[in-house]
């Protein structure tokens, strides 16, 4: 089992034998799949994200941004 720790920020390092078997290098995304209290990371398949303003134009503002941007 491969492990690693959780800073203060929320934060982990990614251990180098998951980062070889996913093929990451710096600046790559991930994705993360929440199942029956699993979590399942994967490299992320480099397909556009859904803008979740795209479907209310009338929330799509600076200032909706800034404040739904941590939700």
């Amino acid at each position: 089992m491969i492990t690693s720790k959780l800073t203060s920020k929320a934060q982990t390092t990614i251990p180098q034998a998951v980062r070889n078997a996913l093929r990451l290098r710096e600046g790559d995304e991930l994705s993360y799949v929440i199942e029956n209290g699993r979590v399942i990371l994967t490299k992320a398949s480099g397909e556009a994200v859904e803008d979740p303003f795209a479907t209310f134009s009338e929330w799509d503002s600076e200032a909706d941004r800034k404040a739904y941007a941590n939700l």
